[in-house]
């Protein structure tokens, strides 16, 4: 593990980048003047460069913050069974490093992380399910798992499968990790109700973005995290007027800062902040609304 740093007391100076290298997104980009990635040298200024250590989520689900605080914005979450890499870890229990499956860069409790164990053989499918620390589903549960997180099964004890890491979970909640799903939209639709929040990708709050990029990723289609790098990498774009006329399931909607999907011809769902949740809404209506306010249309993406 790198060597141990002093905490932060102020935020983190922007990276400084000269004209003879590249400029990167910081967002996953494991930048900052005082560290780098290895594979970065040559292409960032830092002060030092690090390999980084592999790392595997443990917790249910874990918070990545902007900053080593827990009244730091939240970026994203990693779910359980997810690898980050870690570059540092500082003497007030934060790492920072960066997530293998969407490569967001941030600041994790290093309480969440533990060195990689057995690979994951099944991911959870639906919105939350709960371990039991025994074969019966009588038994006080110890932890509940959000859709997504990866699990590995050692055994089957009737309706339970047991996991390695302990604990027994409902096996009709779980699928082969080769198993993808075939429709983004439906897998959208499970999450109806789930309260709004920044950052959030889990049944028990999510964003815009964090919607899109579960329902996508559930479905085997790659998807970054936010709904501007959304917007420039899935699907294929079209006219933004065809939404009016020509909507198809699965399409994807964007406003400068807001995604919403396709349902069918007259609907769309999207996790905003007007219901405060994942809420489905007719097209014409959510494009007034968000008119009104003072967003237009920016782009519309053709995913199916």
């Amino acid at each position: 593990m790198p060597g141990r740093a002093r905490p932060l007391r102020a935020p983190v100076r922007p990276l400084r980048v000269t004209r003879t290298m590249q400029s990167f997104d910081p967002r996953v980009t494991p930048a900052r003047p005082d560290l780098a990635a290895s594979y970065l040298r040559g292409k960032v200024e830092a002060a030092r460069f690090v390999e980084g250590e592999a790392r595997e989520i443990i917790e249910a689900q874990a918070p990545v913050r902007g900053s080593p605080s827990l009244d730091a914005p939240l970026l994203t979450e990693a779910l359980k069974g997810e690898r980050v890499t870690i570059y540092e870890m500082n003497e007030e229990g934060w790492a920072w490093g960066q997530l293998e499956t969407d490569g967001y860069v941030g600041w994790l409790p290093a309480n969440a992380l533990a060195s990689p164990s057995v690979a994951p053989t099944h991911t959870v499918a639906v919105p939350r399910t709960l371990v039991f620390p025994g074969p019966s589903i009588k038994l006080v549960p110890i932890e509940a798992l959000p859709f997504g997180a990866r699990v590995a099964i050692t055994r089957s004890e009737g309706p339970l499968s047991r996991l390695a890491s302990g604990g027994y979970v409902p096996a009709r909640h779980l699928v082969s990790i080769k198993v993808k799903a075939d429709d983004p939209v439906a897998m959208a639709e499970s999450f109806l109700h789930a309260p709004y929040l920044w950052g959030g990708k889990t049944s028990a709050g999510m964003d815009c973005s964090g919607l899109v990029q579960v329902a996508f990723m559930a479905c085997g289609i790659a998807c970054p995290r936010d709904s501007d790098m959304q917007e420039d990498a899935v699907g294929l774009e079209l006219a933004p007027t065809r939404v009016f006329s020509e909507p198809r399931r699965g399409d994807l909607i964007f406003w400068e800062g807001h995604v919403a999907i396709v349902r069918d011809g007259k609907t769309l769902i999207h996790a905003n902040a007007f219901h405060m949740a994942v809420a489905i809404e007719p097209i014409r209506d959510a494009i007034e609304r968000i008119g009104a306010a003072g967003s237009e249309v920016t782009r519309v993406r053709r995913t199916r």
